[in-house]
């Protein structure tokens, strides 16, 4: 299956001399990586949860900004 993953310039590099180094491709070093990252349980905090505060102001969003398509979003987000 293909997907779109954002990397930085230096994690890409860095992601693609490792890869070369042990030999594998660059699709590889991800789903290991990946893989390992989800077999870790998940340390729970012992803080209490924050809860953030809903906000009362009005108007919305920029116009031309869709929150459904985050892709764009981000975009706009590295223009600033």
């Amino acid at each position: 299956m293909r997907t779109t993953v954002r990397l930085s310039k230096p994690l890409l590099e860095r992601a693609r001399q490792e890869a070369a180094r042990r030999g594998i491709t660059l699709t590889a070093l991800i789903e290991q990586g990946l893989g390992l990252a989800l077999r870790r349980p998940l340390k729970r905090s012992e803080h209490p949860p924050i809860v953030l505060p809903v906000s009362s102001a009005t108007g919305g969003t920029q116009p031309g900004v869709n929150l459904d398509r985050s892709a764009e979003l981000l975009d706009r987000m590295e223009e600033v």
